[in-house]
């Protein structure tokens, strides 16, 4: 995470660009073919002025680039910087201060919610950034800055892009900002199985499985339904005899007689 932190941060943050327009006057000695404009990081575009030519007379005209996109791409920076910083200052903690680390479990807590804050701020501020330069390809697109020009209204004037600026490592820049993302997003879990959390868990659903009863191993099931205590198995039912050496008739009921029935 430290490699794709300074990187996200170094392709954006070190970004310098320019474009150049030409203006060719119907008066060839007013027209100015090679206009420079030079930007970059933070890309406070509205403090980028240029001079061009107004195509009458020796007259020249000051203007500047529209839109202010510092806040977006700052904050990308930021976030990158101090995810470079952490990154860096845990790295040292996990190889030298391993027990510290995890003494009372303090450290590994700590790990994981900062970890989940950076994830999500990885997000939102990728997310910004490329906003914001989607923005500044807009804002300095050679068809869009000649718009600004009073000599290039004029038909008679030939207005023309000569070089577009290179947005590359911008580019590079936001891919970096989501794989960062997924890094760390990523790293949650690992981080997680560190706390006391995840092993606390693993315990009660250890404890949980060992004091759950067996589900037919008791109750009636497995009780003896027709043993000794049955209702079928009791002795007299059919074996008593009567009182002339007759079987009973039916269960235990006093005893019937051939006397008594007739």
């Amino acid at each position: 995470m430290l490699l794709f932190a300074i990187f996200a941060f170094a392709t954006c943050g070190g970004y310098s660009g320019e474009l150049r327009l030409s203006v060719d006057c119907a008066n060839k000695s007013e027209s100015d073919l090679s206009i420079d404009i030079a930007f970059a990081y933070p890309f406070r575009l509205h403090q980028v002025n240029f001079e061009a030519p107004t195509c009458e007379g020796k007259r020249r005209e000051t203007l500047a680039l529209i839109g202010d996109f510092s806040s977006s791409a700052e904050f990308f920076v930021t976030i990158a910087v101090f995810a470079f910083l952490y990154s860096l200052a845990a790295t040292v903690v996990y190889i030298f201060f391993q027990n510290k680390y995890r003494e009372n479990n303090r450290g590994p807590l700590i790990d994981f919610i900062v970890t989940v804050v950076f994830s999500f701020l990885w997000l939102v501020s990728s997310s910004a950034w490329a906003k914001g330069l989607s923005d500044v390809k807009v804002a300095t697109d050679p068809d869009e800055v000649l718009l600004l020009m009073s000599a290039c209204k004029q038909q008679s004037n030939k207005c023309l892009p000569v070089r577009s600026p290179v947005m590359s490592s911008l580019n590079t820049s936001v891919v970096f900002g989501y794989l960062n993302f997924i890094l760390w997003a990523g790293n949650i879990w690992f981080v997680f199985k560190e706390t006391g959390w995840h092993s606390s868990g693993q315990r009660h659903a250890a404890d949980t499985m060992e004091k759950q009863p067996g589900g037919y191993n008791q109750g009636g099931y497995n009780q003896d339904s027709y043993g000794p205590a049955g209702g079928y198995n009791q002795p007299g039912s059919y074996g008593q005899v009567g009182e002339y050496g007759q079987p009973q008739s039916y269960g235990q009921s006093g005893p019937t007689s051939f006397a008594n029935q007739i």
